[in-house]
């Protein structure tokens, strides 16, 4: 079985330009940040700390674990240092693995091949040590493998996540086009809102954004919401300690909240949405949802912000259409946000000028692949 306490390199991976908002998170966790790149970081740690990141972090997409570096010219190689690796006290003999990758590599044009090569190493040393070999194919709800493999310097890692982080399992219901949960996380993380002042989401489609606020002003782990992880598909994985573990995170949460979260969306399908998914989150009780246009959102006295997401033209409506809807926006934030921080995520940067208001600040994230900025306007 695998020794849980051993430590070795962590790779945290994030979405790109996300990873000052991870790397405050590892921190706050206890962990020191070895090193930083553009979409993840990584540190030092063992398997025990990997349920706690996983169960922890809100901005993260995968936590990898290294098992093995080592320089490969082709797949031969390849396969020769990764049979040396002892699976069987990773993956049960009866279980199942799956292999995804990051490969650049001259001599390999097909992902698919690599991938089979790792899949075969893995199954032929078990088999050998055990008489017996796990299934193999591409669900990520048991162990998976993690393959970097670039020019001649090739990592294998066990995926201690499975499915990425930012799959909560609080959405159950989307409306038109969701934004991710880590994305949402960062937003509100990027945003100057602090738990305790008022949260205020105008058209908060599927209520992504809204429900991340609330687990952060309760103090609650995501991760808390999920069952699976692919941390407790490697041999030797405690449950008794997993449990212990998702306990602690539990009663360590606030239970009093003093501000309000106010979500709001002028297409009553979409509120539905939000509310069904608020309530899987175990937070319909803290936003406070109405089906009004933008405009008609109550705006609480007192310290806060209002966060917009509002469509930009790349999957939502046209350019033209939305030029009266931004400067909507804009007069909607002088007119009734006053004393507020106001803050607009978009991925259209010419119809960020017809806001019409000069921002703080602009926050470079990303969107998927589309370049998007969080406008930033302090409302006087």
């Amino acid at each position: 079985m695998a020794d849980f306490s051993q430590k070795s390199t962590i790779s945290i991976t994030c979405p790109k330009l996300m990873t000052p908002y991870l790397r405050k998170e590892v921190e706050a966790l206890g962990f020191k940040v070895d090193h930083e790149r553009l979409a993840g970081l990584e540190i030092t740690g063992s398997l025990h700390d990997c349920m706690k990141l996983n169960l922890c972090l809100s901005t993260a997409h995968r936590v990898h674990f290294l098992l093995k570096k080592f320089e490969a010219h082709n797949a031969d190689q390849l396969h020769e240092k990764l049979v040396s690796i002892p699976w069987e006290e990773y993956i049960d003999r009866s279980g199942y693995v799956s292999v995804t990758s990051f490969i650049k590599n001259k001599t390999i044009d097909n992902t698919q091949f690599a991938q089979l090569k790792v899949k075969d190493a893995i199954v032929d040393r078990i088999r050998q040590k055990t008489g017996a070999r796990p299934d193999s194919g591409s669900d990520l709800n048991h162990t998976v493998v993690f393959l970097f493999w670039k020019n001649e310097q090739a990592m294998v890692y066990l995926d201690t996540s499975g499915e990425s982080i930012s799959r909560r399992g609080y959405r159950v219901q989307n409306h038109t086009a969701p934004m991710q949960e880590t994305l949402a996380a960062t937003i509100v993380q990027a945003s100057k809102w602090e738990p305790g002042q008022h949260f205020v989401n105008p058209m908060c489609g599927s209520g992504t954004i809204a429900i991340e606020a609330a687990l952060k002003a309760l103090n609650k782990p995501a991760g808390l919401l999920r069952p699976n992880y692919g941390i407790k598909h490697i041999l030797g994985f405690d449950v008794g300690e997993w449990n212990s573990l998702r306990t602690d995170l539990k009663y360590q949460g606030n239970k009093d909240f003093e501000g309000r979260i106010l979500a709001t969306d002028h297409d009553r399908r979409a509120i539905q949405a939000a509310q069904k998914n608020a309530k899987t989150a175990g937070v319909d009780h803290l936003i406070e949802f109405k089906v009004c246009d933008f405009r008609e959102t109550e705006i609480p006295y007192g310290d806060g912000v209002v966060v917009m997401n509002p469509p930009y033209g790349e999957r939502i409506g046209h350019d033209q259409q939305l030029e009266s809807l931004y400067t909507a926006i804009g007069d909607f934030f002088k007119q009734d946000c006053s004393g507020k921080w106001g803050y607009v995520f978009t991925g259209n940067f010419d119809l960020a000028k017809k806001v019409g208001l000069r921002s703080n600040q602009r926050i470079e994230l990303y969107n998927s692949t589309i370049e998007c900025r969080l406008l930033e306007y302090e409302l006087y």
